[in-house]
């Protein structure tokens, strides 16, 4: 039976989608962020409904941590909603976002077709995986650049990898910093595991059991014990992303990770020995976390021994359109299209853009492209940078989120030529939910 998450602080919420909803799926509920992590933690789930405006961790920042656990769709239901929480929630890749009150119908078929597009989407990626396509297409792992800044980066890493000393990479949200990460363990020659922990998407009270384990009868629920992630990575790296997240509680174990090589599980009685390589990586300013008391000095000098700093990718233009036309080749090849490049007008179109996300923002709009394009070459029309040029000028704050919902729909179909399937790719949303609301908003006969 598929699995349905259910994260709201509203019992009375909690109570009808659970009525409505266990008629066919079984359903779990949380009344809060947090315990909706802790629940993405233990389990998997086909789909979660969240609310946005909660007590402690909000339904977006909610999202934001969660899908680094899941890849579950999600669907926001609030009573508050406002437009640019809205926007946001669309343009992080929320599934569908509906206000309150809404018909039972809706919500029901809102799940069904989040699980229908999941489905979908792991056939897709199951097919790929198993050799969809005859061409090569080089891991995501691959430390690429096209830069004399990135050559001097890189020079730097060969430098530094075959040491055991203590990395802190740094550099803005998309900059490619696990990418670095993980090409450091691969020329270390450590003959250990990359294991790879985010900070900042488990939550505090499961945070200290995921890095050093415990021991059976530790905590309620420890019916067994269970390695932490340094003594999974014994002889290899472990990767802390988003250190600057880490509570100042748990600050004073890792620099005795540092210290002294070794570990105390959660209820442990004698400590244990562990030869990893921490590799850490952050956005933030750590120098100012330590001045503002949210940080450890000491922690903080232990692990920028080795400083890599990634720049942010509008520093270094020149290496747009070969990221570009590199990020072709591959999706070309993942979704079997035969795709030359880019036209010259598109070339202009990613230059003139500022590119907040980096990296990762640049690979996610070639992909897109990639799949509209209906010629062998990607043209500007098929990049859609303009929606993410102006955005923010484009709405005005006492928009309701119905009308929002609407003037993004309406813009998606008109950048799509009135192509529903290219509007929904736009959208990031199931192309028969897009039919729903365009009917409802009077949009397009369809």
């Amino acid at each position: 039976m598929k699995r349905v998450l259910v994260v709201d602080d509203d019992v009375r919420m909690q109570e009808a989608l659970r009525e409505v909803l266990s008629r066919k799926y079984a359903v779990f509920v949380a009344p809060d962020g947090f315990k909706g992590l802790e629940s993405l933690k233990k389990g998997s789930f086909d789909v979660v409904i969240s609310d946005l405006k909660m007590p402690g961790l909000g339904g977006l920042e909610f999202f934001k941590k969660a899908k680094k656990l899941t890849d579950a769709p999600f669907i926001f239901i609030t009573a508050y909603g406002t437009v640019p929480v809205a926007v946001e929630a669309m343009k992080e890749g929320a599934f569908d976002f509906i206000l309150k009150p809404f018909p039972v119908e809706l919500i029901e078929e809102l799940v069904a077709k989040a699980i229908r597009y999941k489905t979908k989407l792991a056939k897709t990626k199951d097919s790929v995986s198993k050799g969809g396509s005859s061409k090569s297409v080089k891991e995501d792992t691959e430390f690429v650049w096209f830069s004399d800044k990135m050559a001097k980066v890189a020079e730097l890493v060969e430098k530094i990898a075959p040491s055991n000393a203590t990395v802190l990479i740094t550099g803005e949200s998309g900059t490619g910093k696990e990418v670095v990460a993980k090409y450091i363990h691969r020329k270390s020659g450590r003959k250990g595991r990359f294991v790879a922990v985010n900070c900042a998407a488990i939550p505090e009270t499961l945070l200290e059991a995921e890095l050093f384990g415990y021991e059976r009868g530790a905590f309620t629920g420890a019916t067994s014990a269970k390695e932490g992630k340094f003594e999974l990575a014994d002889g290899g790296t472990v990767f802390l992303d988003e250190i600057g997240e880490m509570p100042l509680s748990l600050q004073a174990k890792l620099l005795r990770v540092l210290q002294e090589k070794e570990v105390d599980r959660l209820g442990g009685k004698t400590p244990k020995k562990v030869d990893v390589r921490i590799v850490a990586a952050t956005n933030k300013d750590l120098e100012r976390l330590v001045e503002d008391g949210k940080f450890r000095e000491d922690l903080y000098y232990r692990l920028a021994v080795l400083l890599v700093k990634l720049p942010p990718l509008r520093e270094r233009k020149e290496e747009i359109v070969p990221f570009a036309e590199y990020f072709v080749k591959k999706f070309s090849a993942i979704y079997g299209k035969d795709i030359k490049g880019l036209d010259e007008e598109a070339k202009k179109e990613l230059l003139d853009y500022h590119w907040p996300g980096n990296i990762r923002e640049l690979e996610n709009v070639i992909e897109r492209a990639v799949i509209l394009a209906s010629g062998d070459v990607i043209t500007k029309e098929d990049l859609f940078i303009e929606p993410r040029r102006g955005r923010k000028e484009r709405v005005a704050e006492d928009l309701s989120v119905d009308e929002l919902e609407k003037m993004l729909i309406k813009k998606a179909l008109d950048e799509a030529g009135g192509d529903v399937k290219k509007a929904s790719l736009i959208l990031g949303i199931d192309e028969d939910i897009l039919k729903f609301k365009a009917q409802r908003y009077g949009l397009k006969n369809i």
